[in-house]
């Protein structure tokens, strides 16, 4: 079983800044994709960032581009997101998911359970 838990969640001002963290654990043969997705209430799961196994590859979604940024530490199986000049809007629930192998298994999706983003001021 792979483990994500997730942390840097809070409560910030329009305009501020926070810095999410997801870290893997467990019996992990390989990590491939590592992504946050966000849900707001009432509203559908939706991707925000994504990073393939190369560090180099992201891709984030045009509402959040040029203020979210996406990196990863393989060698701490870590990804992170960084969020500036936030927007009310970005209020949500922030969730890790990524597709990883254990040992002696196939290829699997895995979720944090989740970290609140509350933009207010």
């Amino acid at each position: 079983q792979v483990q994500l838990v997730e942390s840097g969640g809070g409560l910030v001002q329009p305009g501020g800044s926070l810095r999410l963290s997801c870290a893997a654990s467990g019996n992990i043969f390989s990590i491939s994709t590592m992504e946050w997705y966000r849900q707001a209430p009432g509203m559908q799961r939706e991707l925000v960032c994504t990073t393939a196994t190369s560090i180099y590859s992201t891709n984030c979604a045009d509402s959040v581009k040029g203020r979210f940024t996406i990196s990863r530490d393989n060698a701490k199986k870590t990804v992170y997101l960084q969020l500036n000049s936030l927007k009310p809007e970005d209020t949500a629930v922030y969730y890790c998911h990524t597709i990883a192998r254990t040992y002696g298994s196939s290829w699997s999706h895995y979720w944090g359970q989740g970290t609140q983003v509350t933009v207010s001021s």
